[in-house]
Parts: structure tokens; C-alpha cells; sequence
């Protein structure tokens, strides 16, 4: 845990000095950018027994992290020993100055960036908000325990965050919330403050499937059970190696992550837009033109994606991504012509996607 040295455990004396605490730790959250926030405790055993059966049915496929770690996701004082409440926050990313999604993803030859990822990379900005919080805390209370988490260890946060009143798990699998709906990340501090924990908020998806319909590789295989090996998200970043060819002309220009599921949803509607900066729309990602991401150098990708999430799926991996989604790009000689200049590539994974978009394109002129 983080903390300061041997720190004197904080005794809080009656039940309205701990109310009090936490309205004001949510009150200084707010002042920080978090949309909302909630407390529960480390309880987990509902959702531990679907986790497990979705680690079964091998549904995060190379996310061998997902299983290594054992109960810790789903038990966080075995994590952090001492944790006895979770601080679950969620911070808007939704940029304004970002091209509709929809009409990228209807404009075959613009490289379709996943909304969260067109801004500085959310893992170091969302820590240090959290960071700065706990400083406050501190400041003010005097010393306790805390981690800091930002999609960064074996946590469940959807269950977290659910729990502690923050949204409801969609049918997608991701959080919603009725003000915000889901263009948000979540992030926790595991504390030993013995805090009031808050109600979980009711669920709003009743009969809607439109997440369900819209996937576009069938990736949601049941009402709050998604099949990550068939997600564009996780074929796009998590996934290392050749993408399945059935799967490829179904990716269409999404070169990392896939919204679908969010720009379809209802709930959206009420989506707000970040008012953090390090979101803004950064080197003109998410309608750059698929050629033109396709002849970047080595060293152009690392300063153009230096600070982004996107860095860090690496040169190859995006060249993988872009040439699939040329593939699946009206034939143009601008196209053809991208392609053909990485027939040779030293990468061999690289080569490989490239010879498949060739071969699709030689299919839609024949």
C-alpha cells in the first residue's frame, strides 16, 4: 500500500464524524474532475463465481493476467491486506472537439481510433488524480493506507463500482450511469478507512439489446457476457499475434478498439464531455486516412503517439491493424499502392495482413 511510514491507524469516533469524512472526500473528488463517486466494501462473492465461469469458457484468451492472479481480482484485502472499503470514481473522457464517430466509422478510408484513446493515456492521469485525493486526505486526516488503481492490477472494477453505487454493468459488460452514461473510466483506492458504504443504484438496460445487435463480430454472446477473442477491442489491442482471417473483414477501419457497442447504447444521450484536457483529441487521431497512418516510420508512430495509450500496442501491432483495415477500404491506387510498399516487410506479421488486403482487394476487382 501506499502510505506514509508506519502510519497510526485513523479511528474515526461515531458513525456521523465518518458520514461527514466521506462527504467531504466525495466533495474534494468532484473538485478533481470525478463524475461520480462511491464507497462499498470488499465483498465480492456475487460476482467471483462469473468471473470464474467466464475464465473457464476461455473467454479472455490471451489475457493470461486475467487468471494468474488467482482470487485477487475478486477479493481485494487478499490484494492490498487491509483494505477494508473501496473509493470507486469514474472521470469523463468524452472529447468535444472529437469527429463523430459515427461518420469515421461510415468513411472507409479514416482510421477509427476508439474514443478514449484520441488524448493523453488515461492509466497516468487518472493515477494522479487519484494521488492527488489521497494527499488531501492525508493532509487533512492524518496518515491511513491506500492503493491507488487505474486499470493497472487485478481488479474487478465494474463489480466495484456497481457495488458502490457508482452505474450498473450494461449488457455490453461496461458501466452505466443515467447522467453520464458509459464514456468513462473507472479508477479505485483500496483504503483501510472503516467509511459508510453506499447503495448500489438500480439497473435501466430492461429490454433494449441494441449493444447486443450492433456488435459487429458477435462479440457479446449473451446479455452481460462478452467473448473478448472476438471483440475488435481486445483483436486490436490485447491481441499479439495474426488476428483470425474470419474476423478481419468484420473490423472494418477500427485500427484500435471498437466503439459500437457505446455509440449505439441509449444512455448515451445524456453522455457528458470531458472537461479534462489531457483528453482533447491529440494528433489528429481518429479521422487521420488509413494511408496515411500506414506510411508512418518507426520513429514517426513514437513521436506522434508519445503520451497516448496507443503507444504502448507498438509500431508493429499498428501496422497490423492499419493494413486490415486498408483491406477492408475501397480499391483506390492511393490503397493498392500503401499495401504494395510493405509487401517486404521485415516483420513477418506485418507481411502477413498485407498480403491478406491484397488479396481482398483482388477479390472486389475481379
Amino acid at each position: 500500500m501506499s502510505h506514509q511510514s508506519h502510519p497510526v491507524p485513523i479511528q474515526l469516533p461515531d458513525v456521523h464524524v465518518a458520514a461527514q469524512m466521506a462527504a467531504t472526500i466525495k466533495g474534494w473528488a468532484r473538485a478533481l474532475g470525478f463524475g461520480n463517486i462511491g464507497i462499498t466494501d470488499t465483498d465480492l462473492s456475487a460476482a467471483e463465481p462469473e468471473f470464474l465461469k467466464w475464465l473457464d469458457k476461455q473467454y479472455h484468451g490471451d489475457m493470461d493476467y486475467m487468471a494468474k492472479h488467482g482470487t485477487k481480482r475478486s477479493r481485494p484485502a487478499e490484494l492490498v491486506p487491509g483494505t477494508l472499503r473501496v473509493i470507486s470514481v469514474n472521470l469523463n473522457y468524452l472529447p468535444e472537439n472529437a469527429a463523430d464517430g459515427w461518420q469515421v466509422l461510415e468513411s472507409p478510408n479514416k482510421a477509427y481510433v476508439a474514443r478514449y484513446a484520441m488524448g493523453r493515456d488515461y492509466h497516468k492521469v487518472m493515477r494522479n488524480k487519484l494521488q492527488q485525493l489521497c494527499t488531501r486526505i492525508s493532509d487533512t486526516y492524518g496518515s491511513f493506507e491506500y492503493r491507488v488503481f487505474a486499470d493497472s492490477a487485478p481488479v474487478l472494477e465494474v463489480a466495484l463500482a456497481t457495488k458502490a453505487g457508482v452505474g450498473w454493468r450494461g449488457k455490453h459488460t461496461l458501466l452505466l450511469n443515467r447522467q453520464q452514461g458509459s464514456w468513462f473510466f473507472l479508477g479505485e483506492i483500496y483504503t483501510n478507512l472503516p467509511l459508510p458504504i453506499d447503495p448500489p443504484t438500480t439497473a435501466h438496460c430492461g429490454s433494449c439489446s441494441a449493444c447486443i445487435d450492433i456488435c459487429p463480430t458477435r462479440a457479446i454472446v449473451a446479455p452481460y457476457e462478452l467473448d473478448a477473442r472476438r471483440c475488435i477491442s481486445y483483436l486490436t489491442i490485447e491481441h499479439k499475434g495474426s488476428i483470425p482471417l474470419e474476423l478481419r473483414p468484420l473490423i472494418g477501419n477500427r485500427v484500435y478498439g471498437c466503439d459500437d457497442c457505446q455509440l449505439i447504447c441509449p444512455w448515451n444521450k445524456f453522455a457528458v464531455h470531458t472537461q479534462e484536457a489531457d483528453f482533447a483529441v491529440r494528433n489528429g487521431l481518429g479521422s487521420n486516412d488509413l494511408v496515411d497512418c500506414f506510411a508512418w516510420t518507426e520513429s514517426e508512430f513514437a513521436a506522434r503517439m508519445a503520451g497516448s495509450a496507443i503507444y504502448r500496442i507498438g509500431y508493429i501491432q499498428w501496422l497490423r491493424n492499419v493494413a486490415v483495415g486498408l483491406g477492408n477500404a475501397p480499391t483506390s491506387p492511393a490503397v493498392i499502392h500503401a499495401l504494395t510498399a510493405r509487401q517486404q516487410d521485415e516483420n513477418a506479421l506485418v507481411r502477413e495482413h498485407v498480403a491478406w488486403a491484397l488479396g481482398q482487394h483482388q477479390h472486389q476487382r475481379v
